[in-house]
């Protein structure tokens, strides 16, 4: 036995479990009913907590009413979403290849730029060092290193 709670826009309609006739709906202040004995209709629901409660003769039964309302949603059945999924997968799958396919063509083409250094090793001279400290001896200026003698190896 569980109440059927059904929310459209901002309006809750609330069904009580029970069968019999003579049902009679607590609810707080403010909530107005627009129902008929088993469902109690609340219009213009502003999405505060509530506690209604449903009773016949014997049998009472406590509902604690904690719904989210907008007045500017759209309500979308299972198969809508469903449908819009996977128009997004098909979508984003046909980029996928059509991205594939462009670009598995560029790899085959000859490029118009100029032609790429072979990686062998280098036939220039390395530039100068900058740093007269470390320059080769020249024949002139051998007084500068007349103190460094030779070593034999």
């Amino acid at each position: 036995e569980e109440f059927l709670v059904e929310i459209s826009g901002t309006t809750v309609t609330i069904t009580c479990p029970l069968e019999e006739t003579g049902i009679v709906w607590k609810a707080p202040e403010g909530m107005k009913d627009d129902g008929n004995e088993r469902k109690y209709i609340i219009k213009d629901y502003d999405s505060s907590p509530a506690t209604l409660s449903c009773s016949s003769r014997s049998t009472k039964h406590d509902l604690y009413l904690n719904a989210r309302v907008c007045a500017n949603c759209e309500e979308l059945d299972a198969l809508t979403v469903t449908g819009i999924i996977i128009a997004d997968l098909l979508i984003t799958l046909g980029v996928l290849i059509l991205v594939y396919y462009f670009s598995k063509d560029r790899k085959g083409r000859a490029s118009t730029g100029p032609a790429p250094r072979p990686r062998g090793q280098k036939t220039q001279r390395p530039p100068p060092v900058p740093n007269p400290d470390y320059e080769p001896i020249r024949k002139g200026q051998r007084e500068v290193y007349a103190g460094l003698e030779s070593r034999g190896f």
